[in-house]
């Protein structure tokens, strides 16, 4: 893959991220990567390993995680915020990717927090704190 190519498609990437709360089409992407759509979708899945919807469901749902359990808002709320106009849609892509509901995945996060609109430190996976914050001392 050319670096110009790269650079198009890294830029399609960015764009998906910066606008995933609006209703997004992959037409609307591919153009800012200057392909077709059916050749953008070949290729992003070639370099990222999954299609761009795929990669938009993942990036609402990760987003829709973060609020459900730092935000006081409804899950309808959290549903628009994240770019689903259905309830039923935005509930079942979250159970297939989180096994859980959206409510029922706040409820659970909720209880293992100890301040309100926190995220639990134990939803943290230790790898992840000992990289940000060392090894930690006894």
């Amino acid at each position: 893959m050319t670096n110009s190519k790269y650079k198009r498609l890294s830029d399609s990437r960015d764009f998906i991220v910066d606008n995933y709360h609006a209703p997004l089409s992959l037409s609307d992407i591919a153009k800012h990567s200057c392909m077709s759509p059916y050749h953008f979708l070949r290729v992003f899945k070639d370099k990222y390993g999954e299609t761009p919807n795929e990669y938009l469901i993942r990036l609402r749902v990760e987003q829709a995680k973060i609020m459900l359990i730092t935000e006081q808002c409804s899950v309808s709320e959290v549903c628009e915020k994240v770019g689903y106009a259905s309830l039923g849609s935005f509930s079942s892509l979250f159970v297939k990717q989180v096994g859980l509901a959206p409510t029922s995945y706040r409820r659970k996060l909720w209880a293992l927090s100890a301040e309100a609109y926190c995220f639990p430190a134990q939803a943290i996976p230790a790898c992840y704190a000992y990289h940000f914050l060392g090894k930690l001392t006894k």
